[in-house]
């Protein structure tokens, strides 16, 4: 190509300068990422809370149903010795058991605590109940217990 411009060519041998950030970009950049983690942090932290309870309440449902089926097996819930253990192996006095009720083994609230079972029950033929993020009786929000009554 003879008649091309010297020019042309030497415009793209050219590499632009670079240079980096400042001191003051980096230090509004981390002031900004810091206020939108201050923002953001507290609302996923309360959705986790929120999602623990719902989980709970789930595995107390189940539960409440394993024990239904149990009862119709054998015509009776298990007593409070027996736990929640009977869902999973049979109870040496246990003829009519047809388990196990779960697919997997008890599961622990969400909180790593056993679920409480009472039997009878002093809200209905059985209790069944977590203490919830606090481990304690009573307690408001997500530190309440969560029940099947």
């Amino acid at each position: 190509m003879p008649n091309a411009s010297p020019q042309l060519y030497r415009s793209h041998s050219r590499r632009p300068t670079s240079h980096g950030f400042t001191l003051l970009e980096l230090l509004v950049v981390m002031v900004i990422i810091g206020l939108l983690a201050g923002y953001v942090g507290p609302k996923y932290f309360g959705q986790i809370g929120k999602s623990e309870v719902k989980a709970a309440r789930a595995q107390i449902d189940a539960l409440d149903k394993a024990l239904d089926q149990y009862r119709l097996d054998t015509g009776h819930y298990p007593a409070s010795e027996q736990g929640l253990a009977a869902l999973m192996q049979r109870p040496s006095s246990e003829p009519k058991w047809s388990g196990p009720y779960l697919k997997k083994d008890v599961p622990l609230d969400p909180w790593g605590t056993p679920y409480q079972y009472k039997q009878p029950g002093e809200h209905n033929d059985f209790d069944l109940y977590s203490l919830g993020r606090d481990k304690q009786p009573g307690g408001e929000g997500e530190a309440a217990d969560l029940t099947n009554w």
